[in-house]
């Protein structure tokens, strides 16, 4: 009977055992645990967010940038009531300097929080043309420029330069790169920030371009989830509409982001886009469960941080009707970040309304939870991985590190390799055959470049974006600025530029075409006798044209679209 009475005991005490245990692990970390605790991530994580208040916790998945030089206090408000993350816009970057100072603060500021969590730092330098911090920052060949190369090592080292030099600044996030296949070619808003439009290649270039951010010590992003590439629209002003069925999603949009999946990218940002076959109701995949849970998170099987385009942009609010309802739906569709591109007021209602469904609402206080894990676990690992971005960055460096001397070099390669010899002319142009040289366009560099290779000069110019009435006085007198020149070198970069040009056909003149950005305004421009195509208005660009034209190198890059 006694052994039967301890069989009984030993038996109940084993049933409750793992409750027991449980219980223990809950409570096994000390009251005073912070961020820098050394205990594992996972643990460390799920503890801080059990602590904290349901203002700690909403707080910490929200990012808000700053508009002046400068953050102001309320951004410092916010900061001290657990913010999880900033923004740095390209608005006031050209002081560096300040800018690297700002973020030292602001992290000094989150330092003296109950938790110590230091703040994500995000910025948009993409490469080419979307380039937010500025001052010596480099200024590179972009994304289409390597999809023209079509290296990947181009894509790695490309990522990896663009993020030595943010990193040194404090930045810790890149929202870069933009996989958006450049589907539709009247798109203003893509453009040559896409490696193209083959979607394997721009996996392949993505996952790079990623890999090299993360070898770097940045976090990158691939945007725009599920891609931005196939309108014409921009998701600043309205929402753009994609009106593509199943199979062409599937077997188009979301094969490059299915190659990042497979190398465990980071972070994933949702873009403002309406797919109506894909989720009849029309919501944007940003404020969309079908397409961040659904398809995201369970059927590509995406495990890391999705954070949403600035909710600032039409294209999220009009189909929410506010603000409010739009941060709302977009956490409950998944994201884990909602960005403000402006610093919300401590009682404004995106923040009031939806913390009072954070206390009421079990369902959206869960989703909170979740997303305020996901964001301090990322932390957890990144922070601590030995190669983060310095909290408190030394402005004396800066000059040291930006611009990045191996850097410069590599772009000007780059470069190199990028351009297309679209139409192969009386080459190499030295400036014996070239005569007396009018250089016709916009952009400093390209004129500066131009005279230091060619001696007998002149000058056309224009703004970059000429209205109307400038395009059509520079159409009725570029022949005759060009008389007495023997050639004409012009610089397209859009339109109006090749409209400008497109009066010295039949003109008598050797015309020679530099075609930069997004080349599709220059693709009928073929009776010139020469057409290179560049794909950004980088120093390096013109240096690799005006050397490509010099016959110096074989320009073997190839158009990464067709046309």
């Amino acid at each position: 009977m006694k052994f039967f009475r301890n069989l009984v005991f030993y038996i109940l005490i084993a049933a409750g055992l793992p409750f027991f245990l449980q219980a223990q692990a809950a409570e096994e970390l000390p009251r005073n645990v912070t961020f820098w605790s050394n205990y594992p991530s996972e643990q460390l994580a799920k503890t801080i967010v059990d602590r904290m208040t349901d203002e700690e916790l909403f707080s910490q998945i929200f990012m808000f940038g700053w508009a002046g030089a400068e953050p102001d206090e309320l951004l410092y408000q916010w900061v001290n009531r657990g913010l999880g993350s900033v923004k740095v816009f390209g608005w006031n970057t050209d002081d560096i300097v300040l800018v690297a100072k700002s973020i030292s603060l602001l992290q000094k500021a989150a330092s003296y929080n109950r938790f110590k969590i230091p703040l994500f730092v995000a910025t948009d330098q993409e490469g080419g043309w979307i380039r937010h911090i500025k001052g010596e920052t480099a200024i590179t060949p972009g994304n289409m420029a390597i999809g023209a190369s079509g290296y990947p090592a181009d894509a790695w080292y490309s990522g990896y330069y663009i993020s030595r030099e943010i990193k040194v600044l404090g930045i810790n996030i890149n929202f870069a790169p933009s996989v958006d296949l450049y589907t539709n070619h009247n798109s203003s808003i893509i453009g040559p920030r896409s490696f193209g439009d083959d979607p394997q290649k721009t996996g392949i270039l993505g996952a790079a371009f990623s890999a090299g951010s993360i070898a770097a010590g940045v976090i990158p992003t691939a945007k725009h989830f599920p891609g931005h590439g196939d309108t014409a629209s921009d998701s600043h002003t309205k929402l753009p509409v994609i009106d593509i069925d199943e199979k062409t999603f599937e077997n188009r949009e979301l094969v490059p982001f299915e190659y990042l999946i497979r190398q465990h990218i980071p972070a994933i940002m949702s873009g403002h886009l309406s797919f109506p076959q894909i989720d009849q109701s029309g919501a944007p995949a940003s404020l969309s469960k079908i397409f961040l849970t659904d398809i995201l998170r369970k059927k590509l099987g995406y495990d890391g941080l999705i954070i949403t385009d600035d909710m600032m942009m039409n294209g999220d609010t009009l189909y929410a009707g506010s603000l409010t309802n739009a941060v709302k739906l977009a956490v409950e569709a998944g994201n884990d970040i909602v960005i403000s591109s402006t610093t919300a007021r401590l009682n404004e209602s995106l923040w009031s309304n939806n913390l009072q469904l954070v206390k009421t609402d079990e369902s959206f206080h869960s989703r909170v939870k979740d997303a305020a894990y996901r964001v301090i676990k990322a932390k957890l690992d990144y922070f601590k991985s030995g190669n983060a971005a310095p909290l408190y960055p030394d402005p004396a460096a800066i000059p040291e590190h930006i611009p990045d001397k191996e850097g410069q070099k590599f772009f000007l390669g780059q470069a190199c390799r990028s351009i297309t010899m679209y139409k192969s002319g009386a080459m190499p142009l030295t400036p014996e055959l070239a005569g007396r040289v009018l250089l016709v366009g916009s952009l400093p560099r390209f004129f500066s470049e131009g005279k230091r290779r060619y001696s007998k000069t002149g000058d056309f110019r224009f703004s970059y974006e000429p209205g109307p009435n400038e395009t059509q006085y520079m159409c009725d007198n570029i022949i005759s600025n060009a008389a007495g020149y023997d050639t004409v070198i012009c610089c397209v970069a859009n339109e109006q530029s090749a409209k400008i040009a497109t009066m010295l056909k039949g003109s008598g003149k050797r015309v020679i075409i530099f075609s930069i950005m997004s080349p599709v305004s220059a693709l009928n421009l073929d009776w010139a006798d020469t057409v290179l195509m560049g794909y950004s208005w980088s120093s390096y660009t013109f240096d690799a044209l005006f050397g490509a034209l010099a016959g110096e190198y074989q320009a073997e890059g190839v158009l990464p679209f067709k046309k």
